[in-house]
């Protein structure tokens, strides 16, 4: 793609550097954006810049927060003896969308996958056997997408969790193999969680 422009090459490269963006949809991004009005183009160079400066990873939970913990760590109405374990921030904003959980989560900040050089040390994992310690906690739900990589980390946080007294949960499989929690319907999603069944194990065996 021959671009006339040096710094709109250099923006269309940062454009499709991101997920789901190719060349072309990045150049049409950056012309939209010459098409803006000066105090526009200030505001998004702000926010961008805003991004690295502000926004923090919750201490308790590893959820995105512009402070020390998250506003749902921090409700008082929230079930604080119920976590939900997550791959990441999405994963997070699906299941709220349902609005029919009311504990508090745990982000792993991704699956073990050793065909991506990934295993249980790169994930947030001692940090939530931490939690767990505390003896505080009655119930775990294994949230993360049902896909090999999801199932093998189940698995090994099943096995993590065995010598703590506390109930190991897994979303029903309405929410089909294959599927990432982030792009299940609301509905389906919202009942995989009310319909929760305690994680077995051998069904990775199948």
């Amino acid at each position: 793609m021959n671009i006339p422009s040096k710094y709109l090459e250099d923006l269309v490269e940062h454009f499709s550097s991101l997920p789901g963006i190719g060349k072309k949809t990045a150049l049409r991004l950056v012309l939209n954006l010459l098409k803006r009005d000066q105090s526009e183009l200030e505001a998004f160079s702000k926010s961008l810049g805003e991004i690295q400066n502000n926004i923090k990873t919750c201490g308790n939970c590893g959820n995105i927060s512009d402070a020390e913990h998250c506003e749902i760590c921090l409700q008082d109405s929230r079930k604080q003896e119920l976590i939900c374990v997550v791959e990441d921030i999405r994963d997070i904003l699906a299941i709220e969308s349902t609005q029919q959980y009311f504990g508090t989560y745990h982000v792993l900040g991704g699956v073990i996958s050793p065909m991506e050089g990934i295993g249980p040390n790169d994930l947030n994992i001692e940090s939530l056997m931490s939690r767990i310690e505390t003896g505080e906690i009655s119930e775990v739900i294994l949230a993360l997408n049902a896909s090999m990589e999801g199932d093998t980390t189940n698995f090994y946080l099943f096995r993590k969790l065995a010598d703590f007294d506390i109930k190991v949960t897994t979303l029903s499989r309405g929410v089909s193999v294959g599927t990432e929690l982030q792009y299940a319907d609301e509905l389906t999603l919202g009942r995989s969680i009310i319909n929760r069944l305690p994680f077995d194990m051998n069904l990775m065996k199948k």
